[in-house]
């Protein structure tokens, strides 16, 4: 049985992203107030499903890995790196914009570039579902959890809220 480092290291990095989660729900400051249920109970959750799928993949990259059955399937489909490439730009776009132009701005640039690397055509429709799914996903943050997730212009402008 040949393993796959690929595998392996793709394992790993699952873990090593659970622990981080874990580390960054610990120092969550919490208030007495909350008697059971905090604002640390779904961050460890999250981390608690990144470690047992990170523990998962591990077992299963060291008894052979999954990728090499793929890889050896022929008429088996090439990586997209336009896809690929959209999707990091979506990310890379929504970490500059939300500081300066808000949630709403940020999200939907996110929205219409994934959509598109997930082969959706129509960028016009895309971009206005995407401002009406962000705004109405800020409306409910803001408004019904209280939530603050990055007011800019059109936050201002719309609910009169200040950045």
């Amino acid at each position: 049985m040949r393993r796959n480092p690929a595998d392996l290291a793709a394992a790993l990095f699952v873990v090593a992203l659970g622990l981080l989660a874990a580390w960054q729900a610990a120092v969550i400051p919490t208030s007495p107030i909350y008697a059971q249920v905090g604002p640390k109970a779904v961050p460890y959750g999250v981390a608690a499903g990144l470690l047992l799928l990170g523990a998962l993949l591990t077992i299963a990259a060291l008894r052979g890995g999954w990728s090499e059955d793929i890889e050896e399937q022929p008429g088996m489909p090439r990586l997209n790196l336009r896809a690929l490439g959209l999707v990091l730009a979506g990310l890379l776009a929504n970490l500059v914009l939300i500081e300066p132009l808000g949630f709403t701005v940020a999200a939907t640039v996110q929205f219409t570039l994934v959509a598109a690397a997930f082969g959706a055509r129509n960028h016009l429709l895309n971009l206005v579902i995407a401002f009406l799914v962000s705004l109405g996903a800020y409306a409910l943050f803001v408004k019904l959890l209280g939530v603050n997730i990055g007011a800019g212009l059109i936050e201002s402008l719309i609910f009169g809220i200040e950045g």
